[in-house]
């Protein structure tokens, strides 16, 4: 067997040109442009690397951004501040703290601070909380990826056992909470493994559909699989590979020479939810434009 290859880039791709026919639309008959400000602390590659992919989609789809660039050494007032003057433009309708922070700021109290109908990230305790009963609500733009892998790919969670490894509040948990709930693309039975069970693979054997969020680089090997499985890789790790021009390649948390011979269908890496976090962003901040216009 060899697994079907799930494409993040083009189901991302359809994603983000429905988006764009809605905020065009939006412009169009409302005069609302969906507005998004970044805000970038420090010298981060990675982070600096993520602000201007977003802020390049932002541009392919028409959304106005702004992307406020400070010093690491910035004061966890002076963010603050910041957020505030966002909080209160009417242009903006999504923030964006790219995260990690230095070790100075409280990223839990930077999260507090954003406007919960403005949190486009899905952090706040607000967005938490509806996500978990199951009310509307700006989800984590990676897990509502999953999700929209699994679907649009042809593979309904619906009725089937999904494991989630990993229990991150920034995808393993939220993961869990779209998977389970009683909704079109959802209503899956979730189990949670983690570390701190012993043994993985006591339950990625018994899976239909596998999300690795465990953060270790090709922990998830063939044999921890049930044959016929669909394997969703959030995974994304730097290794050394001496045959590369850089020295290193990206790989998942899955192996994925050994789960693709096992698996019906697996995400590559990178390719698969990578680019669904961007996607997803998009559609949370015409969402949350037009919540804040009440164009819904």
């Amino acid at each position: 067997m060899s697994a079907t290859i799930i494409d993040g880039k083009a189901i991302a791709a359809q994603i983000k040109s429905e988006v764009k026919l809605e905020a065009d639309s939006l412009k169009r008959e409302h005069g609302i442009v969906p507005g998004l400000a970044f805000i970038l602390v420090g010298e981060n590659p990675a982070s600096q690397s993520y602000v201007r992919s977003k802020g390049k989609a932002c541009k392919e789809l028409g959304f106005h951004s702004v992307t406020e660039e400070r010093p690491s050494t910035i004061s966890q007032d002076e963010i603050l501040k910041l957020i505030h003057t966002f909080n209160s433009d009417p242009n903006i309708h999504g923030i964006l703290v790219q995260l990690p922070l230095p070790k100075h700021i409280d990223e839990n109290e930077v999260i507090m601070a954003i406007d919960w109908r403005k949190d486009v990230d899905g952090f706040h305790p607000v967005n938490v909380g509806k996500l978990v009963i199951g009310q509307p609500c700006l989800r984590p733009c990676t897990p509502a990826g999953v999700q929209e892998l699994l679907v649009r790919s042809g593979n309904d969670p619906a009725g089937k056992h999904v494991v989630v490894v990993g229990r991150s509040n920034i995808v393993g948990k939220p993961v869990m909470n779209i998977l389970l709930q009683k909704q079109q693309g959802a209503n899956a039975v979730v189990t949670i493994a983690h570390t701190g069970g012993g043994d993985i693979a006591k339950y990625t054997k018994q899976a239909d559909i596998v999300v690795a969020a465990i953060g270790k680089a090709e922990a998830i090997t063939g044999d921890m699989l049930q044959p016929g499985c669909v394997v969703i890789d959030v995974g994304i790790n730097r290794v050394a590979d001496a045959s590369t021009k850089t020295g290193s390649r990206l790989v998942g948390d899955v192996h994925f020479a050994s789960a693709s011979q096992v698996a019906s269908a697996i995400t590559p890496v990178p390719g698969g939810v990578g680019p669904m976090t961007i996607a997803m962003l998009m559609k949370n901040t015409l969402q949350a434009a037009k919540n804040l216009s009440s164009t819904t």
